[in-house]
């Protein structure tokens, strides 16, 4: 897509009705740019309006619902902003991105709940551990070791 007053249209393939989904845009640093998506009805009737979306950090995410009866679109507008750091390397033409759609389970999406779930087993690991390998017990077999090697040189 150009870098200047770019905008294209993209169809959502493979959605699973009732479910909930995440759109956000994925793009690399180092081509200084802007993206604004939004969700179209109908790809006919696209007008010129702005993103009303969350924005954090310099992106945006869509949450919605899929719906069985019709498919859904999504408007990517991009725009330059900033300038390259590098003296005279001229700016690019193209801007490269992806469309991530991530199904969501509870309002996360279900590659996070791996991370959660490995995350609380560590906690519930490490508050369990000092009853099984209580600290005490390993300092008194290191003195007891070290005592060892102590009379083994006296002798």
């Amino acid at each position: 897509m150009p870098l200047r007053h770019g905008r294209r249209l993209y169809m959502l393939a493979g959605l699973r009705p009732p479910a909930w989904y995440e759109v956000k845009i994925s793009y690399p640093a180092s081509v200084p740019s802007s993206f604004s998506i939004r969700l179209v009805n109908d790809p006919g009737a696209v007008e010129d309006w702005g993103s009303k979306n969350r924005r954090l950090l310099n992106t945006e995410k869509i949450i919605f619902k899929a719906e069985n009866t019709k498919p859904v679109y999504v408007l990517v507008t991009v725009e330059p902003e900033g300038v390259v750091a590098k003296p005279n390397v001229p700016e690019r033409e193209l801007a490269l991105f992806n469309i991530v759609c991530d199904e969501l389970l509870l309002g996360i999406p279900h590659f996070a709940w791996s991370v959660g779930i490995a995350a609380l087993f560590c906690i519930v690991l490490a508050s369990l551990l000092p009853y099984f390998l209580p600290l005490h017990r390993l300092l008194n077999y290191e003195a007891a070791e070290l005592g060892d090697v102590d009379s083994a040189k006296l002798s």
